[in-house]
């Protein structure tokens, strides 16, 4: 892994908990292989592009790297009803990342729609290039799920694989088809994935209790945290 620059940010207002103060620690890189990530992620690192960070916050550690351990889980029945509602309708599509009119659409209306619900920043239309950025540009392979219904393009993730298991990246959908739950149903897709594939773990992110956008990870158990002194445990109560 070649590095270029590593940076933290200064404390702000937190966008998980308002009521907190949040600061990140960067690191840009140059290049990086999937095994040289994979240990970071196991670390507490996540990344968009070529950019890596994990929060440093100054009073709070409210943010948890969550993992699901494949072989252990099992759908509670809300899942199983997700699952009903879309296999037969829902076809995911797995391939290469690249920028189309449809998916800027999607993630411009996704995000407009977070704006005025969910309370998330505005951030107006994205451009080809800076969705190039965020999700088509990668240091290492990565791929790309697009779920159609009929031909109809309703939502959109990014996912690294490793030896060790599947890393959720980002996910976004169609909100006129949000009584579906697509984003469960995603995660569903996911550990579906990897257990046809014999990979141990599917990587969530951060769970965040009392941060409604990110809550719904708690709910795929069992689960596994990453403590504080570097190791990963069962937990029962996020």
């Amino acid at each position: 892994m070649e590095s270029l620059l590593v940076f933290t940010s200064p404390p702000s207002a937190c966008s998980y908990l308002p009521d907190r103060r949040a600061a990140l620690t960067y690191e840009i890189v140059a290049r990086m292989t999937a095994a040289e990530y994979q240990e970071r992620l196991k670390a507490g690192w996540r990344r968009f592009g070529f950019s890596l960070f994990r929060p440093t916050c100054p009073s709070c550690t409210a943010c948890q790297s969550l993992r699901v351990p494949v072989a252990a889980f099992k759908p509670d029945r809300s899942q199983r009803r997700c699952l009903a509602a879309n296999a037969g309708d829902v076809r995911l599509e797995i391939g290469a990342p690249e920028v189309t009119d449809d998916k800027l659409d999607l993630y411009d209306r996704f995000h407009a729609f977070q704006s005025d619900h969910v309370g998330w920043n505005d951030h107006g239309p994205k451009s080809a290039a800076d969705y190039a950025e965020s999700f088509v540009d990668n240091p290492f392979v990565t791929q790309e799920w697009c779920y159609y219904l009929g031909e109809k393009l309703v939502g959109v993730g990014y996912v690294d694989r490793f030896p060790e298991g599947l890393s959720l990246i980002y996910f976004f959908h169609d909100p006129d088809e949000r009584a579906r739950s697509l984003g469960t149903f995603n995660v569903l897709s996911a550990l579906r994935v990897a257990g046809e594939q014999h990979l141990p773990h599917v990587y969530l992110g951060y769970y965040v209790k009392g941060c409604r956008s990110l809550e719904y990870k708690g709910r795929f158990r069992p689960h596994e945290v990453l403590g504080g002194d570097g190791a990963w445990r069962s937990a029962v109560d996020v």
